[in-house]
């Protein structure tokens, strides 16, 4: 069983870093669909698990992108981190739009309203709408696969 979640959570990871090359351009560079796999993860794999995958997905997206915010991109990757194991537990918890709802708000305000004291109230203001859209537009994106996922792996489950 350990072996099996190992290699699904190295799967998501992995399919977060390709995400990470699906830019979205919005307002301030770019947003990426990073955050996809990370969110189906919640489906699949334990909270912890999921959140590294989300780790590994925006670190690979801020490589990318040449780090256009320096170390600030660690905080943003803890960020994602935290929201992830939060949706993954929502998500255990049997909350499926509770889920969406804090995923929304948390990855698009929350986590952006630290920039607010650390660069400007401008930037906020700038990232703000840019970081929305590309929230939305991931959730949108997981909404319609995750269903889909499940069903395979519960196929695949019966037939293995």
């Amino acid at each position: 069983m350990k072996l099996r979640v190992l290699t699904l959570a190295a799967m998501f990871a992995a399919l977060c870093a390709v995400g990470a090359f699906i830019k979205v351009p919005v307002g301030i560079g770019s947003a990426a669909l990073d955050t996809v796999p990370a969110l189906i993860s919640a489906s699949f794999l334990p909270p912890v698990y999921a959140g590294v995958a989300s780790l590994i997905g925006h670190l690979s997206s801020s490589l990318y992108a040449g780090f256009p915010l320096g170390p600030l991109h660690i905080i943003i990757a803890v960020e994602m981190f935290v929201i992830l194991f939060v949706f993954t537990k929502l998500h255990q918890s049997g909350h499926h739009v509770w889920k969406w709802i804090f995923f929304i708000f948390a990855n698009s305000v929350l986590a952006t309203l630290p920039f607010y004291w650390i660069i400007s109230p401008a930037f906020f203001a700038a990232a703000l709408p840019g970081i929305t859209l590309a929230t939305i537009l991931n959730a949108a994106i997981a909404m319609i696969v995750s269903p889909v996922m499940e069903r395979v792996m519960k196929r695949v489950k019966t037939h293995a």
